[in-house]
């Protein structure tokens, strides 16, 4: 269960990717500035830090972004909401393309850490009028906000990026179904955890995380066993996914984007068999890429060699 479009406002778009801005985002502010009134000489320490957590965590998802594009990957949106920001990135379906599209997120949050760490200490030897004299608390508590969300994130818990990376790890070893069943079964243990903790704390805020992770638990789940029974279906020896290398499946997968049949493309070699419809390019099941269906190529065996004559 992610953020989607629906109830978000295009905030501005840089280098392809929007970002959206979630309305509850709104209500998260005016709560958070207003609330920590009493702590602070002004609210406008309030409202700059809470613009701070909003740079770093748009700077974290834009991380995931350029790295996913940087493997050949696509991302072109983001969405903030309250319980943080989700990049929506479609790296190639590879263990190190994946990893590298989720640790990258994280990375930006280490890469803050001696920035921010200087600015504090930096800032206690400064010559500051009186209305600047909260700088130094200013810069701890973006410290400590930054190594909260990057330590949060790097849970081994799924759907974080920490419980991501654990299954982009494990993909090398134990595969792609299995990595993900394994990452949702540890991400659900993980939740009971949460649970308890946000139980015996009287914590409801991190009861709301813990039903967004048990429910993206669950997708994870309900994916592997799907591509469980895809393991069953059999496929296209003799075409190739020029991206990824996988043989399609024999399988009605393509849907027609005119009259919505679906139907198997490399049955029908890219023609609709309701309106004839023809499709140069196909989108391979396995990765997303989108390929003209030539480059798929068919497999040919290697004819023997002529017989020697004596």
């Amino acid at each position: 269960m992610l953020p989607t479009r629906n109830g978000s406002v295009r905030f501005f778009r840089f280098r392809g990717i929007d970002v959206f801005v979630h309305w509850s985002w709104f209500l998260v502010a005016f709560y958070f500035i207003y609330a920590r009134h009493a702590s602070r000489v002004s609210l406008a320490w309030n409202a700059l830090e809470y613009l701070s957590l909003f740079v770093i965590i748009l700077m974290h998802e834009f991380g995931h972004s350029f790295a996913c594009r940087q493997v050949g990957g696509k991302a072109d949106q983001i969405i903030l909401w309250p319980l943080g920001g989700v990049a929506y990135v479609d790296p190639p379906q590879r263990p190190g393309a994946t990893l590298w599209s989720i640790a990258a997120g994280p990375l930006v949050n280490v890469a803050l850490l001696p920035v921010l760490t200087f600015l504090y200490f930096r800032s206690g030897y400064w010559h500051l009028p009186e209305q600047l004299s909260g700088l130094p608390n200013f810069f701890y508590d973006l410290w400590v906000t930054n190594t909260v969300i990057l330590c949060f994130n790097l849970l081994p818990v799924y759907p974080l990026d920490g419980g991501q990376i654990l299954r982009s790890l494990l993909w090398y070893f134990i595969g792609r179904r299995k990595s993900l069943a394994v990452s949702a079964i540890i991400g659900t243990i993980g939740v009971a955890a949460l649970i308890v903790v946000a139980y015996y704390r009287s914590n409801v805020w991190m009861g709301v995380v813990a039903i967004f992770v048990l429910s993206n638990c669950w997708q994870g789940w309900k994916e592997s066993r799907l591509l469980k029974q895809m393991e069953t279906i059999p496929r296209h020896e003799h075409y190739t996914c020029p991206s990824c290398k996988a043989h399609p499946l024999r399988a009605p997968l393509w849907i027609c984007g005119g009259c919505q049949t679906r139907f198997d493309t490399f049955e029908t070699k890219g023609t609709c068999p309701k309106c004839f419809m023809t499709f140069n390019k196909t989108r391979c099941p396995e990765c997303g890429a989108h390929n003209l269906i030539q480059d798929w190529g068919v497999i040919k065996a290697t004819p023997p060699p002529p017989p020697i004559s004596v």
